[in-house]
């Protein structure tokens, strides 16, 4: 059983996905901003960070960037998950941002259950 953080801020989000990764036996840690994140890593490790990007306070770009530059959390894979490509005529973040800051992997919202699924079963490794 691998433990997960979700991290985004829209809470229905959170519960819905967190019952499907539950569903295929993970152990998930449901956190609501990026600034709870970091402050979780104090206390737990986990598998996997699956991560949105737009959140207030701290965003998901900021926060990964922050995990890849820190030798003690780089290799916790890191999926981001984003509306950023819908909303790039009103929003301030970019693709090209979500390239910059080496997350393992990338998946557009609004996702799909299975797809979310495979892409964090690859990541853990039992793909």
């Amino acid at each position: 059983m691998a433990r997960i953080f979700l991290v985004d801020d829209d809470p229905d989000f959170v519960e819905a996905t967190a019952a499907i990764l539950e569903g295929k036996g993970h152990e998930v840690v449901k956190l609501y901003d990026g600034d709870e994140c970091l402050e979780k890593l104090k206390e737990v490790r986990p598998d996997l960070i699956v991560l949105d990007v737009m959140m207030p306070r701290l965003d998901g770009y900021t926060v990964c960037k922050k995990l890849k530059a820190d030798p003690q959390y780089s290799s916790i894979p890191v999926l981001l998950l984003t509306a950023v490509a819908a909303n790039i005529p009103t929003t301030r973040y970019t693709q090209l941002q979500g390239m910059e800051t080496e997350a393992d992997d990338y998946i557009d919202k609004p996702v799909e259950p299975e797809e979310l699924v495979k892409r964090v079963e690859i990541l853990l490794g039992k793909s």
